[in-house]
């Protein structure tokens, strides 16, 4: 005879008591914090990225997560944790480990306080949603809860769109079968929450001319940088405002001396949509005028240096952020927005796993990546406890 099933019965939790618990470890979430942000962790470096996440890693499995990575050769390994059976409907909770930040700049700037603003490399995107992430789940597990399965995704390389491993891929991937997902991003001082992201992509293109004198045979030459002009204006006229597709030709550079005919020019193109269709049609768009030229026995070439795909608004995204909402305002935190941004993040790969999914539920604050970057101090503990709220509350 077979035997019966045992099920695992959901402990009910006291959030007052879960809320309370976050208050008293306030400093030790400060000190976490203030240990991942002084901490080089660049996407470049990935030695510092692993040693983050190594760090991580320790915290969660003290808390009985099962923690393993996929590891890349050139990039930052992505930690996964789990807890509890997550070959069942489970919640994924996302971010990231990598900055933008140089090594040294945890030394020059570090982690300071003051006036109720965090800064230092990271501060807001995203050390204080990391921080948020593992103290609300510490808080929970340690009152007994167990109602769903949760799985941590930790990429080490966002920043740079994955552009040296397959972390896209296995985040799509790894986050099937989720219920939801949360994005423990940057937020806002508005209060404001995202439930859709521009895709984001940069494209390199060169071009190679014939290069000559500018005064004694101009007519032997061939200028790439006239050609990459012309090409510039056309590359310019993909933008569509309409369906909120834009293209920056950021940087350009080309030409050895005044008085030469360039034999080589170059441009970076910073390319944001909301649909892969669009990018599909800018791509294949660029690749035409690549290949194509007006000054004769010039030639371009294209190469797509980095992807983050668009986080698509559905209809799953836009419901989730509904009832997350009515769980922040029943427990007396302050109503959320729900918008649209340029900026991208890895929450597209969850919409493209099929995974209802709200972002920027970590800490307040503005300037992501510049020196002029802050976080709000409160905003620490307030979106802690709204994660814990969600995580005992949300019904799918």
């Amino acid at each position: 005879m077979k035997a019966p099933e045992v099920k695992a019965v959901p402990v009910p939790v006291n959030l007052g008591q879960v809320f309370a618990a976050l208050a008293a470890e306030k400093q030790l979430m400060l000190d976490t914090w203030q240990d991942l942000v002084n901490s080089d962790c660049g996407s470049r470096n990935k030695a510092g990225v692993d040693a983050c996440g190594r760090r991580v890693q320790v915290f969660l499995e003290s808390l009985g997560f099962r923690v393993r990575f996929h590891e890349y050769e050139k990039a930052g390994n992505f930690l996964v944790a789990e807890r509890g059976d997550t070959s069942k409907p489970f919640v994924a909770l996302l971010g990231h480990l990598d900055t933008v930040f140089p090594d040294g700049e945890a030394a020059a700037r570090p982690f300071t306080v003051r006036d109720g603003r965090v800064a230092g490399p990271g501060a807001l995107d995203m050390k204080g949603g990391v921080t948020v992430m593992l103290y609300a789940l510490k808080e929970l597990i340690e009152a007994g809860w167990n109602r769903l399965p949760v799985k941590v995704l930790l990429p080490g390389d966002e920043e740079v769109g994955h552009g040296s491993s397959g972390a896209a891929e296995d985040l799509v991937r790894e986050a099937k079968g989720a219920l939801c997902g949360f994005n423990l991003e940057t937020s806002y001082p508005d209060n404001s929450v995202v439930v859709e992201r521009k895709g984001a992509a940069f494209f390199r293109l060169e071009v190679k001319g014939i290069g000559a004198h500018a005064g004694n045979n101009p007519q032997d030459g061939r200028s790439a940088i006239v050609e990459l002009a012309s090409k510039i204006l056309k590359i310019s006229a993909l933008t569509d405002w309409g369906k909120g597709t834009t293209l920056n030709p950021g940087m350009v550079g080309g030409g050895t001396a005044a008085n030469a005919i360039a034999e080589k020019a170059w441009c970076v193109i910073d390319v944001r949509y909301r649909t892969e269709a669009e990018f599909e049609r800018v791509e294949s768009a660029l690749r035409d005028i690549a290949t194509s030229s007006l000054v004769p026995d010039t030639h371009g070439s294209l190469t797509l240096t980095c992807r983050l795909a668009a986080m698509e608004r559905t209809a799953g995204s836009e419901a989730l952020f509904e009832k997350i909402n009515a769980i922040a305002q029943r427990h007396g935190f302050p109503a959320m927005l729900a918008k649209a941004v340029g900026g991208g993040s890895d929450s597209a790969y969850l919409v493209k796993a099929g995974v209802p999914v709200v972002c920027a539920l970590g800490v307040k604050g503005e300037f992501n990546h510049t020196v002029r970057e802050y976080a709000l101090e409160s905003s620490l503990l307030e979106r802690a406890r709204l994660l814990a709220a969600i995580l005992c509350e949300i019904e799918i």
